[in-house]
C-alpha cells in the first residue's frame, strides 16, 4: 500500500512535525511505501506568532520528506494536486489543524482524488481552532467537503468533524503516546542538567504559551498559601506566543519571583526528556482544549498530569488515578496540586499509568487509519450498486 502524507515535518519542529514523523515509521514498520510531504512556506513570518518555525537538529534519516507545499500560493496547490492525481497513492493522509491552510489542503485533495483511484483521509487535531476567527466555519467545510474519511484525536473533535460530514466515515483514535523524545532519566540527572535544586518538587507547564492555556490560572493557582507553605517551584518551559508582561507582572503582583522558573525558549527534541524527567506533576490548566501531545509526552514518562475539565482533555485523564480533572478556577486547580503532595499520590498515579499506557500505541493509530480506508472503499462499493 502506497501512502503520501501531507503536513508539517523536518525541516519544522514542534508538535505536529514529531506526530507525522512518528506515524510515518510506523506505517513503514508495517510494510507500507510512506513520504511525508511538507511545506516549502508553512505561514508567512507576519502571521508566525514564534521566534522560528524551523528546527536546528538534523533530517531524520529513515523518512523520505518532500518541501513542496506552498500554503498561500495557488499555483502551487494546483501543480501539487497535479503531481500525487499521477502517483496515484492508495491513501492521502491531511493532517488538519487551522483553517488558515483549507484552501491549500482543500483544494490539493480535490485534484488529487479527482484519479478516482486516491482515497483522502484527514487525522483532524481541531476542526474549530481554540482561538477562533471570522470564517473559521466556512473555510472548515471547505476542507471537509474534500475528505474520504477522517481519524479524530479525541470525542470532542469527533462530534465537531460530525457536525461537518456525517456522510463519511469517521473513526476516533486517541493521541497515541510520544516515545520519540528518548528514554526517562534519573531525576536526580535531570535536575542537575537543568540547573534546578535537589531539594524541591517541580510542576512542570510545557509547550509554547497562549492566552488559552491558561498559564495566568496556574500562577493565580500556585499563588495560595497552602502551596507556598510547601518545598515546591514551578518550571514554565516554552516559548511566549503572545506578550509574556501579563505573565511577568502576575508573577510580581503574587511576589512569586523566587518559586516559578521560566524556560521561555523553544525547548529541542532532545532536551524534552530533562524537562519530563525532572518534573513530579505537569500541569495543563488549559481554557480550551481538543487533546493536547503535552499529555501523551507526560505519559510516555509516567507522570501524573493534572489537567481542567474542558475539550477532550478528560478523554485522557482518569480523575484520582493518573491525575486529576478540575475546572478551570485557580482555587480548584491549587487544592489538586496540594492533594497530590500532601498525600504522596505520586508512586500510585504512576503505576496507573503503566497500566494505561497501551491504550495509546502507535499501532491503534494506523489501525484505525485502516479501518478508515476499508469504509471508505465499501461506501463507494455500495454507491456504485
Amino acid at each position: 500500500m502506497k501512502i503520501t502524507f501531507l503536513g508539517p515535518a523536518y525541516p519544522y519542529r514542534g508538535g505536529l512535525a514529531a506526530f507525522n514523523e512518528r506515524l510515518a515509521r510506523q506505517l513503514a514498520s508495517e510494510g507500507k511505501d510512506v513520504d511525508i510531504r511538507t511545506f516549502t512556506l508553512q505561514y508567512p513570518k507576519l502571521l508566525f506568532p514564534g521566534k522560528t518555525q524551523f528546527s536546528d537538529g538534523q533530517a531524520p534519516e529513515d523518512i523520505r520528506i518532500v518541501r513542496e507545499l506552498n500554503s498561500i500560493n495557488p499555483i502551487n496547490w494546483i501543480r501539487t494536486g497535479l503531481k500525487l492525481k499521477k502517483e496515484r497513492a492508495d491513501i492521502l493522509i491531511i493532517r488538519y489543524w487551522l483553517p488558515f491552510l483549507a484552501p491549500c489542503l482543500g483544494c490539493i485533495a480535490r485534484i488529487a482524488k479527482s484519479n478516482k483511484y486516491t482515497l483522502v483521509i484527514s487525522i483532524v487535531d481541531n476542526a474549530i481552532p481554540h482561538e477562533k476567527r471570522a470564517g473559521d466555519r466556512i473555510l472548515t467545510r471547505f476542507f471537509m467537503n474534500s475528505i474520504d474519511g477522517a481519524v479524530a484525536l479525541s470525542e470532542f473533535v469527533q462530534k465537531d468533524v460530525e457536525a461537518f460530514r456525517r456522510d463519511i466515515p469517521i473513526v476516533l483514535s486517541p493521541h497515541p503516546l510520544f516515545d520519540n523524545y528518548g528514554r526517562k532519566m534519573p531525576r536526580d540527572e535531570a535536575l542537575i542538567s537543568l540547573k534546578l535544586q535537589q531539594e524541591y518538587s517541580y510542576l512542570l507547564f510545557f509547550g509554547f504559551i497562549r492566552e488559552y492555556k491558561g498559564l495566568d490560572l496556574l500562577i493565580e493557582a500556585f499563588s495560595s498559601d497552602r502551596l507556598r507553605n510547601m518545598k515546591l517551584k514551578l518550571l514554565v518551559a516554552g516559548e511566549f506566543y503572545e506578550n509574556p508582561e501579563p505573565y511577568k507582572n502576575l508573577v510580581r503582583k503574587y511576589q512569586l519571583e523566587n518559586d516559578i522558573i521560566f524556560h521561555d525558549h523553544f525547548i529541542s527534541d532532545t532536551d524534552v526528556r530533562l524537562y519530563f524527567s525532572a518534573a513530579d506533576l505537569v500541569v495543563q490548566p488549559y481554557k480550551s482544549a481538543t487533546q493536547s501531545g503535552v499529555t501523551q509526552i507526560a505519559f510516555y514518562f509516567e507522570k501524573p498530569v493534572l489537567v481542567t475539565n474542558t475539550g477532550g482533555l478528560k478523554e485522557y485523564v482518569t480523575h484520582n488515578k493518573c491525575g486529576y480533572v478540575v475546572d478551570t478556577d485557580p482555587r480548584l486547580i491549587s487544592e489538586a496540586i496540594a492533594d497530590y503532595f500532601e498525600n504522596d499520590r505520586k508512586s500510585i498515579f504512576s503505576a496507573f499509568i503503566r497500566l494505561e499506557k497501551e491504550k495509546y500505541s502507535w499501532h491503534k493509530m494506523t489501525e484505525a487509519i485502516t479501518e478508515v480506508f476499508y469504509k471508505c472503499l465499501l461506501q463507494q462499493l455500495i454507491s456504485s450498486l
